[in-house]
């Protein structure tokens, strides 16, 4: 799994200072480093809207499609995949959790599946098939790369969802990554958020 940020709004706590004080026509409070105490009145308020002016963009891959169908639920995002129509999926790579991986019996069925899921694809495509109609054979695991655009305010609701206990373990994994990220870039933003490297979790503190 690898987690990349490609960009994200430059210096956005700033931005999201001078945003903020439109509200209250305050701009001559701002100054150097102002926009800190100012972003923690506004989570602390719950003025989240005003965090919507600064947006990151990640590519993450080396993930499975069923990562990625969790992903894209998150509609307030702007999202780019790797397409199954356009891509020849015949050498797929594929993602295996740990819980099958670990279990001798498990591992065994979920790699023959997988060799099979390839044998069946490529003879799909050998029948004249195309990949767009192949790939209704792919399983769940195979792996994929997607980009995701949003805007500040949902990247906390998507680390605070995603980075829970209760969240599925790759998904998880994400947004831990994107938090440690984003607490580089912008850590006022998020330094109400830590990581539990004990337990691969995120807590809101």
């Amino acid at each position: 799994m690898i987690v990349e940020l490609l960009y994200i709004t430059p210096h956005a706590e700033k931005l999201i200072e001078t945003a903020g004080r439109t509200s209250y026509l305050s701009f001559q409070k701002g100054g150097r480093n102002t926009e800190k105490k100012f972003i923690r009145m506004l989570i602390k308020k719950g003025h989240y809207s005003v965090l919507e002016h600064a947006y990151a963009t990640f590519r993450i891959s080396g993930v499975s499609r069923a990562f990625t169908h969790q992903l894209v639920r998150h509609r307030l995002c702007s999202f780019t995949q790797q397409s199954q129509r356009h891509v020849d999926e015949s050498n797929f790579s594929y993602i295996e959790p740990d819980s099958i991986k670990n279990n001798l019996k498990a591992h065994s069925s979920f790699t023959r599946f997988m060799d099979e899921a390839r044998k069946i694809y490529s003879k799909l495509q050998g029948l004249g098939i195309k990949n767009e109609d192949a790939r209704f054979v792919l399983p769940n695991a195979v792996e994929s790369q997607i980009v995701i655009t949003a805007n500040l305010r949902q990247w906390r609701h998507i680390i605070e969802l995603r980075g829970s206990p209760n969240a599925q373990w790759e998904i998880r994994k994400v947004a831990i990554e994107i938090l440690k990220i984003l607490k580089n870039y912008v850590p006022t933003i998020f330094e109400n958020f830590e990581v539990d490297e004990r337990d691969s979790i995120v807590r809101k503190m």
